[in-house]
């Protein structure tokens, strides 16, 4: 089963002169394999939902039914999606956290690793050496492993 999370405030990292860079996140929480997007433009409901469906391709090879747990951002809720999702719900829902409760999303947790093991007292001369250098570590988080299965288990 896969649970995902994501943030109404997904991930971004700031580069001088206010250029940024942004992903949504899912770990599939039996092994710990991630599924990232980076989003160049606007969080808004057209994104979401194109990783909603990407999440939904990935995670329908297992045959298991997917929770997928997020926040209440208001895209989320998006009319655009709604009829996609009502008719995904057999195989594939949308879990909702409480309003305001940041602390009890495991992508937090995965967000904040990353910008320890990655822009952490790193100056980045150019936007695109940061987006590479996260990117290489999204690439490693997308296969199953250990470290995102512990950081994420509830």
């Amino acid at each position: 089963m896969w649970m995902a999370w994501e943030d109404d405030d997904p991930v971004f990292w700031h580069y001088p002169g206010r250029k940024s860079v942004g992903y949504f996140g899912a770990v599939r929480l039996r092994d710990g394999r991630g599924l990232f997007q980076k989003e160049d433009g606007m969080f808004n409901g057209m994104t979401f939902w194109s990783f909603l469906q990407q999440l939904r391709t990935i995670s329908a090879q297992s045959g298991r039914r997917v929770i997928a747990i997020i926040d209440n951002a208001k895209y989320h809720h998006a009319c655009l999606h709604k009829e996609w999702r009502q008719q995904q719900e057999p195989h594939f829902a949308l879990d909702y956290l409480p309003p305001y409760s940041p602390e009890l999303n495991p992508i937090e947790r995965v967000w904040k690793r990353t910008r320890r093991k990655c822009v952490h007292n790193v100056y980045f001369p150019k936007l695109q050496a940061l987006i590479e250098k996260v990117d290489r570590q999204f690439v490693q988080w997308s296969e199953p492993n250990d470290e995102l299965a512990r950081l994420c288990k509830i």
